[in-house]
């Protein structure tokens, strides 16, 4: 973004103002190239404390010895863990594709979060494309959808939006930019971030490129002119030295922090409750401008924003698309000259100085440049990287590599630049595809949706050692829940079917009510769950624990 900087090549790896940041085809926003001690806080691995989780991949069972450490399965006589014999619970395979992509799952509420109440009144509108009736939201859903999940509490949203929930879903979601103000707001930002945070990731984390980029009018500068090796100790060539960071930012350089929401810890709990709040995936970048400067002039981005003021003052300027909805592979350089003219001619819908502590809300396309004021300015750009009905098309397609008759080679010497051979054949080709369309059914499409989209965002981080500490001293009493942020659904039958983002666990049909108690996001205590006796609950959630699906909250 400008200053939610302009969306990079697909070439430029993690950085969090592309729509994949990092991966051209999962919103996995800041993973590429993450190095070893930075990147993934919420990845188990198969450390040896916590056994083999499911190798991470596969179905597993309640009957897998390698998944268990000793436990044969909950019905044999082996004796796990001392719990006593445990009565024939079934003999777990696997199911197929789930029905639906429901959530059962993604509360919980971060500390740094608080309790959001008062939102006060709507900020100030921006746009001319109110279409009447509300369109269907971006991700496939109408309005009224979107609008019944915002009537629970959404505190991460609350923070980015004043007034109603239900009227930003319906009225502004995807087709209005929105100025909120910070007394509007349930907080400011200081919470999240600060100059003081940018000083320490800069001169103490040991960041790596793609974690940074520094840019100074439009124009980026080359890594090189900011890293170099990180001395004894550490083989790498590419750490960031903070007195080169210094040095260009004395000169009129904007520095961009890429990918907040793997680094640094408010947030990462942050971005994993908004992500939940919305169900679109998240990254967040911060965006630090000298006084009187400039990073990025007038572009859009191929997502939606938030961007949230933690420090100084800027000016932002937002203009109507001149390519509306923009997707992943159209960035506004194939639009650049429209882009100029419509910044340099038209009259913005927005054209405010944000605060500390304001927000303002850029739909995906709009056009927007923004400039730092009299001092040092520091804003988050929390990127939003919508779900959207071509992505249903495009899953529509794979699944119509189905039909043997759409996998034939065209006819020997076919010349596909050639309109008149293409008259030919594409009617016949078209109507195969539209038949497929036509019998395809929501189980099948909703299997590959939930492999593309469920692990797009991370859950909430996950400590090893704290972890195997956890499942060390489980007993009865222990209180655990699901852990924030995981994707997950548990289908009924025999056997009992749990959905993960990648890979389903099955058990036995009589730990239905326990399985769906202790994925419902509310805290639950081993011993008091439904249908089955202590000692099998304590297996249960010994098993779960270990798949990293559940969290002790105490012990």
């Amino acid at each position: 973004m400008p200053d939610a900087g302009p969306d990079p090549t697909p070439a430029t790896p993690a950085t969090s103002e592309s729509p994949e940041a990092g991966s051209s085809g999962t919103p996995g926003a800041g993973t590429s190239g993450s190095p070893g001690n930075l990147g993934s806080p919420g990845s188990l691995g198969t450390p040896d404390s916590l056994g083999n989780p499911a190798n991470l991949g596969t179905s597993g069972s309640l009957g897998n010895p390698a998944n268990l450490e000793n436990p044969v399965s909950l019905g044999t006589s082996g004796t796990p863990d001392n719990l006593g014999n445990r009565a024939n619970l079934g003999n777990p395979g696997s199911l197929g594709n789930p029905a639906n992509l429901e959530n059962l799952g993604t509360s919980g509420t971060p500390d740094n979060l608080g309790n959001r109440a008062n939102l006060g009144t709507p900020g100030s509108l921006g746009s001319s494309r109110d279409r009447g009736n509300p369109r269907p939201l971006a991700d496939g859903s109408s309005p009224d959808g979107l609008r019944g999940q915002l009537r629970d509490e959404r505190p991460a949203l609350r923070r980015c939006v004043a007034g109603d929930l239900d009227e930003f879903a319906t009225s502004y979601w995807g087709t209005r930019a929105l100025l909120s103000h910070g007394p509007d707001l349930p907080a400011p930002y200081d919470d999240l971030f600060s100059l003081e945070a940018v000083d320490e990731l800069l001169s103490r984390r040991g960041l790596r490129t793609p974690f940074l980029r520094i840019a100074k009018n439009g124009a980026v500068v080359g890594d090189s002119q900011f890293t170099g090796p990180a001395g004894v100790g550490a083989e790498i060539a590419d750490q960031v030295q903070d007195d080169k960071v210094a040095a260009l930012f004395a000169s009129g350089h904007t520095v961009v922090l890429q990918a907040l929401h793997r680094t640094w810890p408010a947030l990462v709990d942050f971005s994993t409750q908004l992500s939940a709040d919305s169900g679109h995936p998240v990254q967040i970048n911060a965006y630090i401008t000298p006084a009187e400067s400039q990073g990025f002039s007038a572009h859009y981005d191929v997502h939606d924003v938030f961007v949230l003021q933690v420090a100084g003052e800027k000016h932002w300027t937002v203009h109507e698309p001149v390519h509306v909805d923009p997707l992943r592979n159209q960035p506004w350089t194939d639009h650049a000259q429209a882009v100029a003219a419509a910044a340099r001619d038209n009259a913005p819908v927005i054209d405010e100085v944000l605060r500390p502590g304001d927000a303002l809300y850029v739909p995906r396309g709009f056009l927007h440049s923004a400039k730092a004021l009299g001092g040092v300015s520091a804003h988050l750009t929390v990127g939003m990287h919508t779900l959207t009905r071509y992505l249903l098309v495009q899953e529509l397609a794979a699944l119509a590599a189905n039909e043997p008759a759409l996998r034939t080679a065209l006819p020997l010497g076919f010349d596909p630049g050639d309109p008149d051979q293409l008259a030919e054949i594409l009617p016949a080709v078209a109507e195969l595809f539209a038949q497929q369309i036509r019998s395809a059914i929501p189980d099948a499409l909703a299997a590959r949706l939930r492999r593309r989209t469920w692990s797009s965002n991370r859950p909430a981080p996950l400590p090893p050692l704290a972890h195997a500490a956890s499942i060390a001293s489980l007993s009865i009493g222990t209180t655990v829940r699901l852990r924030p942020g995981l994707r997950c659904r548990v289908i009924p039958g025999d056997p009992v079917v749990l959905q993960l983002p990648d890979r389903t666990v099955t058990f036995p049909p009589s730990t239905q009510p326990a399985l769906t108690e202790l994925t419902s996001g509310t805290d639950c205590k081993v011993g008091t769950l439904p249908a089955l006796p202590s000692p099998d609950q304590l297996v249960l959630v010994r098993r779960l624990l270990k798949e990293a699906v559940l969290v002790a909250t105490t012990n």
